[in-house]
């Protein structure tokens, strides 16, 4: 964020026809497009727990890998070439012309050699590349089976892996039935590719891959996750040029929505769109877009709410903890809105431990979780809008109440942008600030909870009830919501 009266505001990367990616509370049943139909499910599908990752007892794939070495990350990847393939073998034909052809060739890595040296791919030496990718030169897809796959897993699990694998093969399709040319912007390449691996991971969730399955809750939450770990991190860095975390997010959540189809569809245009108003780069380089957490900036932020999101009797805002004692409402830690008081409690010191940009430990390669000022924010914006709800004589206490207040903390988001023509603002939106918000839907949740904290399994839920409110402003809340 960045605050005073003046205003200031999987990553791939495209060389020598290489495809690379790079640092690329109680519960309820929810769920995503479909929610406002039926708000327990996921797109459709059933919310479920349980298994995700390889199915047991299920042969390994017999395809040829050179320079494999049968580690558990070799026979994961491996798994995911053979169930993608299978894949595209069905769909290719209903989405273009001829019929599907599998890569020419597979290769795996070890990236904990010295730089420089190392079997080539794509031309390159491979030691100290913890990647995976595509090459357009051969028609062939590798990955680094010692660093970077072992860190998918650790991180966000074995699906992550999949997710990464269906990413590359993308980049494979888009080259076969020549969607993509040389003359293609690289973000729309990104997105599509973003997009056509979550067709394949929708595929996944409804039980149709040989090797896989995925549970649509802390499964595909992880997914997403991993998604958001590879964004482009510096939006000033002239390589940025992928998406960030929540373009990447939504067009993961195209493919898994309406799937293969509709990510032909994804062009310039089409980003632009998605992007409308929202920052994308820091007006001065040398701006962190950190504002930290104080009761100053929490009473600018109360200001803008107002603004934005008007309500006749505006929420008292007490700074001496967020348990109010409330008579009708539960406490949720950091920051808690009390209806029969129409107070919002905040703990200061413990809402500003939440806006902490996180510090990357020694030897990470992938962010768990990104963390920044608006992840602190977000969630005092989700308390303010229960007060919204409560004007409009809403309830507060189910899942619609939950899926409003992502929505319009959403809305809020979208309107502190400089440009959105949202006059009287103290406070306004960074580039990176939607990242934040994005990651902690999908950690924690609490942005989409209602007044007891009560949230929603379902991270895919949870983003695209924000993203609604960000693209489509409170009349699609109000529509999808009611």
């Amino acid at each position: 964020m960045s605050g005073g009266r003046t205003p200031r505001l999987l990553a791939a990367a495209a060389t020598a026809g290489l495809l690379l990616l790079t640092s690329c509370a109680q519960t309820v049943s929810g769920s995503a497009v479909s929610i406002y139909e039926n708000p327990f499910t996921v797109a459709g599908l059933p919310v479920t727990s349980g298994p995700s990752g390889p199915r047991p007892d299920v042969p390994d794939s017999t395809i040829t890998v050179e320079n494999a070495e049968g580690t558990d990350s070799d026979i994961l990847a491996t798994n995911a070439i053979d169930d993608i393939q299978r894949f595209w073998a069905e769909q290719y034909p209903n989405l273009f012309k001829g019929s599907f052809t599998p890569v020419s060739k597979v290769v795996s890595w070890d990236a904990s050699e010295d730089e420089g040296s190392g079997i080539r791919f794509c031309g390159d030496r491979t030691g100290g590349i913890p990647n995976a990718a595509y090459c357009t030169r051969d028609d062939s897809i590798g990955w680094d089976r010692t660093i970077l796959l072992p860190a998918l897993v650790d991180a966000f699990g074995p699906m992550s892996v999949v997710m990464v694998i269906a990413h590359e093969y993308g980049h494979a399709i888009q080259h076969q039935s020549g969607l993509v040319g040389d003359d293609t912007p690289t973000i729309v390449a990104e997105q599509q590719a973003d997009c056509f691996a979550g067709a394949f991971i929708r595929h996944v969730a409804e039980d149709d891959a040989p090797h896989f399955t995925i549970n649509t809750s802390d499964g595909l939450n992880g997914v997403l996750a991993a998604t958001v770990a590879v964004r482009d991190v510096d939006p000033n860095d002239p390589e940025s040029v992928h998406g960030s975390a929540f373009e990447r997010v939504t067009a993961v959540q195209l493919g898994f929505t309406e799937g293969a189809a509709v990510c032909t569809g994804i062009d310039e245009a089409e980003i632009d769109s998605r992007r409308a108003s929202l920052p994308q780069k820091f007006s001065d380089p040398d701006d962190s877009g950190e504002l930290p957490v104080t009761e100053d900036t929490l009473g600018a932020f109360t200001r803008s709410f107002e603004s934005v999101l008007p309500v006749a009797d505006p929420p008292a805002v007490d700074y001496s903890g967020s348990d109010l004692g409330c008579s009708d409402a539960e406490a949720t830690a950091p920051v808690s809105y009390c209806p029969s008081t129409n107070t919002i409690g905040v703990d200061v010191e413990d809402l500003a431990e939440v806006g902490q940009p996180e510090t990357p430990r020694r030897g990470d390669i992938l962010p768990l979780n990104v963390s920044g000022d608006y992840s602190a924010y977000v969630l005092f914006a989700s308390r303010y809008t229960l007060a919204v709800q409560k004007e409009a004589g809403q309830s507060l206490d189910d899942p619609q109440a939950a899926l409003r207040s992502a929505c319009l903390s959403g809305v809020i988001t979208s309107a502190m942008s400089v440009e959105s023509g949202t006059t009287d603002l103290e406070v306004w939106l960074s580039p990176g600030d939607l990242d934040e918000a994005v990651s902690g839907l999908l950690s924690d949740g609490l942005a989409a909870s209602d007044v007891n904290g009560t949230t929603l399994p379902s991270g895919f839920s949870r983003v695209d009830a924000f993203r609604s409110g960000v693209l489509g402003g409170k009349e699609r809340c109000d529509a999808r919501y009611s």
